[in-house]
C-alpha cells in the first residue's frame, strides 16, 4: 500500500509498478480533471502540481508520488468559490473545448507562485509547455495576466 496526499486528503492505495500517476488519479481516485491527451508528456493536459511544481502526471509513476503533496484542478476551487485563476480563465475566455484547461490552470498556478507580476512575453513562454489544439493561446496568456492582477489585488 502506498500513501498519497492529494488535494489535502490522504489516501492509502495499492499501486502497480507500471501505473502512472494520471491513471491513479483518474481511474482510482475519480479525479477526472486530470486529462490525458498525448500520454507522452508533450501536451501538458495532465499537468498537476507535485510539491507545488508542475509535472506531467502521465510520465510520473504513481508510486513515485508517495510522500509528496499532489494538487489537481479539483483542489483549486469549488463551483461556488472559484480560485482567482479559474475566474480569470472564464473572464478572458482562455478556453474553447476546455480539454486542456485544467493543465493550463495548474501550470498557471505554479508560474504565478514564482512570478506574481509577469510580462505578456513571460506569460506566453511559461504556457508554451502546454498545447491548446483549439488555438486559444492568446486568450490563455490574457487569462494568466488577468489572474496575476486578481491575485495581487
Amino acid at each position: 500500500m502506498y500513501k498519497l496526499n492529494v488535494n489535502g486528503t490522504s489516501y492509502e492505495i495499492d499501486i502497480t509498478a507500471s501505473e502512472s500517476l494520471s491513471d491513479v488519479l483518474r481511474d482510482r481516485l475519480g479525479l477526472l480533471g486530470v486529462k490525458v491527451s498525448c500520454g507522452e508528456g508533450e501536451c501538458g493536459s495532465c499537468t498537476v502540481l507535485v510539491d507545488g511544481k508542475p509535472e506531467t502526471s502521465c510520465l510520473k509513476l504513481g508510486r513515485q508520488a508517495e510522500g509528496q503533496e499532489i494538487t489537481t484542478i479539483e483542489g483549486m476551487g469549488t463551483y461556488d468559490d472559484l480560485h482567482p485563476i479559474q475566474e480569470a480563465y472564464i473572464e478572458e475566455q482562455g478556453f474553447q473545448c476546455g480539454f486542456c484547461t485544467p493543465g493550463f490552470i495548474m501550470a498557471t498556478k505554479a508560474f504565478l507562485d514564482s512570478n506574481p507580476n509577469p510580462t505578456e512575453e513571460e506569460a506566453s513562454e511559461a504556457m508554451s509547455g502546454n498545447i491548446c489544439r483549439c488555438g486559444a493561446h492568446p486568450y490563455i496568456v490574457k487569462s494568466v495576466l488577468k489572474a496575476a492582477e486578481k491575485i495581487r489585488g
